[in-house]
């Protein structure tokens, strides 16, 4: 939603400013604007706009600037001055004409009726004009492309639409969101599983599509919310936004409205529609059956739930919130006013400049601005710095470099650099004392991020028996006799299974055997007997081997304790008489009294690690159980390539993300820590915990510089 307002505090700003010089006669005003009356400021004095119907502007002015502009046809400076005291209890002088005049002038509001005035339009504008890499640093972030003018159809369409204004339909969303949310609530894991499922390429399509369907709902929201009220919706478009297209509304006339409510209503009507989306989305979720269906209405909850919480809301971009807020508080352009203020104080508090405040507000109202200014000025950081890491991440390798050193420059180094050189030429009016203090805050803050500060490291971990065993049978086979849970002693039958046919084939093998041992007692006496025996004896052989053989594998199919233990996790589904699959694993066998924990810890912390470390493992098993531990063993030769149990992943429940597939794969690089227990826990099943390791202090400023560096050096390779 577009729209630009002057604030009367500007305005009179603007007329305090130092004025250029004017004939006595003012210059005349631009024919085709238009003066609106506007809601009264917060001090209850009255207001209007100034509406520039070619650039669609409109400017917010007072009681005196007001009283002027109707008699701003009278033409002679004195004339006006005389009138407007003559006539109110204003005291104006030719001061406040010539800055107001100034003022038009500077936003090109006055007619260019002389050579003089068209040659400096023209200058102006060849001055501002940008070349095409200019234009592309400026606008490749955020570009709109009108397409329609929509108002007809709109118009059209309105008395239709009526219902849903209505407060039955307030109930009815209502009523949807929280039942939604309810059923959600009861399927949490299910819901939080399938959202990260869902973070896959073809995933990240489908939100893509969901989104562009939401902000279109969320744009006709404007622009029928502004239809109602007879606001015309001048255009409709597609806004690039960092290259990906979004629809948008131009709704800027919105503040020809002098009823604040309503112009709120026009501001809110976006977020509104998302919320009601997400929450039939979101109800509609939880009702439907598994398939394409369910993961479309999975799609729309989040991609509205989260875009409409997280950043239509956000005062601190130029979003829905923040026109919402500033209409809230009555306040219009709150970023460029309140950044002003927060400019000035900074300078005042910081550097002591004796700068005057550009606007006059009460100290309360003044601290509100501050703040508010500098937490948008961190909050944006963060934003560019996510975007710079998005362009660079979504286009190759070469473009996302070039494009996220022109974001960090543009954004965030430029604006700054910019401030600075205002410190540097006024140095000689910097107070010796805030230099001092300054270069004890900067030196204070490198000492703090040279001090090793960091003494620990921490990572997610397995916990688990370290002598554990999944008991399998070799071959396939068929149940004869197995424990149930319970302990067992070292070489302990735990499963007995036998294979008819290796039974057969050993007796079958036995009987060929024992035949030609008969025929070989057949051949005595008789001519040539020895060449034939030689045969008989080496078949002989062969099919002893065979029954060796089979009566091997009959014995490996008897599986015993490799160690003395608990025989746990015993297949329910086990029956004397069952056959057995080889890859079927019957139970698990698990030393209990000796229990460890694999720790997965970040790659570029696992130089800090060394044998012998402490630590400290947190499980949460029937309650919050702090153990203390020591580093065993540190696997740093490779990374970790899949989790080694599934109550890691996030999708079932646990700390890691994973990528999408078969295998366990971290998204994440980790190397695996041991860590062995001090004093053994009293734990019956496998879990996770939490672990910190008490390492070789460490610093955060060169540990930020390493990353960058390796960083760097990484991604630098073509």
């Amino acid at each position: 939603m577009q729209s630009q307002a002057i604030s009367a505090d500007m305005m009179r700003a603007a007329l305090t400013a130092p004025a250029k010089p004017l004939p006595q006669k003012v210059p005349p005003i631009r024919e085709e604007l238009r003066l609106i009356p506007a809601a009264n400021n917060p001090d209850g004095s009255p207001a209007w706009m100034i509406q520039d119907p070619i650039s669609n502007k409109f400017y917010r002015i007072g009681w005196l600037d007001f009283e002027l502009l109707v008699r701003w046809q009278m033409g002679d400076i004195a004339a006006i001055v005389d009138d407007v005291n003559n006539a109110t209890t204003l005291n104006v002088d030719e001061n406040h004409v010539k800055g107001l005049a100034s003022f038009l002038m500077q936003h090109h509001l006055l007619q260019a009726n002389s050579p003089q005035a068209v040659a400096g339009l023209i200058k102006e504008a060849t001055t501002k004009k940008l070349s095409a890499l200019s234009w592309l640093l400026h606008h490749y972030l955020f570009f709109r492309i009108p397409v329609i003018r929509p108002q007809k159809v709109l118009a059209s369409l309105m008395p239709f639409l009526r219902w849903v204004y209505t407060p039955t339909m307030a109930y009815i969303v209502l009523g949807a969101a929280l039942s939604g949310l309810y059923l959600v609530a009861r399927q949490w894991d299910v819901f939080r599983s399938t959202f990260i499922d869902q973070l896959t390429l073809a995933g990240i399509f489908s939100y893509g599509v969901a989104l562009l369907f939401s902000k279109c709902l969320h744009e006709l929201g404007h622009a029928f919310t502004a239809t109602r009220y007879g606001v015309r919706v001048a255009h409709m478009g597609i806004a690039m936004l960092v290259l990906l297209p979004m629809p948008y509304t131009d709704t800027s006339e919105s503040w020809k409205l002098t009823n604040p409510k309503q112009r709120l209503h026009i501001a809110a009507a976006g977020i509104v529609t998302e919320l009601a989306l997400a929450a039939f989305a979101t109800l509609f979720w939880a009702l439907a059956d598994d398939g394409a269906l369910k993961n479309a209405l999975f799609f729309l909850a989040t991609t509205s739930w989260i875009l409409t919480l997280a950043v239509n809301l956000s005062p601190f971009m130029r979003f829905d919130g923040y026109f919402i807020f500033s209409d809230l508080i009555d306040f219009p352009n709150l970023h460029e006013r309140s950044g002003a203020i927060a400019k000035t104080f900074w300078r005042r508090f910081l550097l002591g400049f004796d700068e005057p405040w550009t606007e006059e507000f009460s100290p309360k109202k003044r601290r509100f601005l501050v703040a508010f200014a500098t937490f948008t000025w961190v909050y944006r950081i963060l934003i560019f710095l996510g975007i710079a890491w998005l362009v660079y991440y979504f286009f190759f390798k070469v473009l996302g470099i070039i494009l996220f050193l022109v974001e960090i420059l543009w954004f965030i180094i430029l604006p700054n650099w910019r401030e600075i050189k205002v410190w540097f030429e006024r140095r000689a009016e910097i107070k010796t004392s805030r230099i001092i203090i300054g270069a004890a805050l900067v030196f204070g803050l490198i000492w703090l991020g040279m001090v090793p500060w960091q003494t620990s490291v921490r990572g997610t971990g397995w916990i688990h028996t370290t002598q554990q065993t999944t008991i399998f049978t070799p071959t396939p086979g068929k149940l004869v006799a197995f424990l149930d849970k319970g302990k067992v002693a070292k070489g302990e039958t735990l499963f007995q299974l036998t294979s008819p046919d290796i039974a057969l084939n050993a007796t079958r093998s036995r009987a060929l055997a024992q035949a030609r041992s008969d025929e070989m007692r057949g051949l005595i006496g008789m001519e040539n007997g020895e060449e034939k025996r030689a045969q008989l004896q080496s078949e002989k052989e062969r099919f002893n081997a065979e029954v060796k053989l089979y009566k091997d594998e009959l014995s490996r199919m008897d599986l015993a304790a490799p160690f003395a233990g608990e025989l746990r996790d015993v297949d329910e589904n086990l029956a004397i008489g069952t056959w057995v699959a080889p890859k079927q694993p019957l139970a698990v066998l698990i030393d209990p009294q000796s229990w460890a924990v694999d720790v997965l810890v970040e790659e570029a912390d696992i130089g800090r690690i060394k044998i012998g470390d402490s630590a400290k493992i947190y499980v949460l098993h029937s309650h919050l159980q702090q153990f203390a531990g020591k580093v065993s063993a540190i696997d740093s030769a490779a990374r970790v390539q899949t989790l080694p149990h599934p109550m890691l992943d996030a999708q079932h429940g646990g700390a890691i993300a994973t990528l999408s597939g078969d295998k366990l794969v971290p998204k994440q690089a980790f190397m695996k820590v041991r860590v062995n227990f001090d004093t053994q826990p009293n734990l019956t099943s496998m879990t996770t915990g939490n672990v910190v390791i008490e390492t070789q202090a460490k610093a955060w400023l060169p540990s930020f510089f390493e990353r960058v560096a390796a960083a760097f050096v990484r991604e630098s390779g073509f």
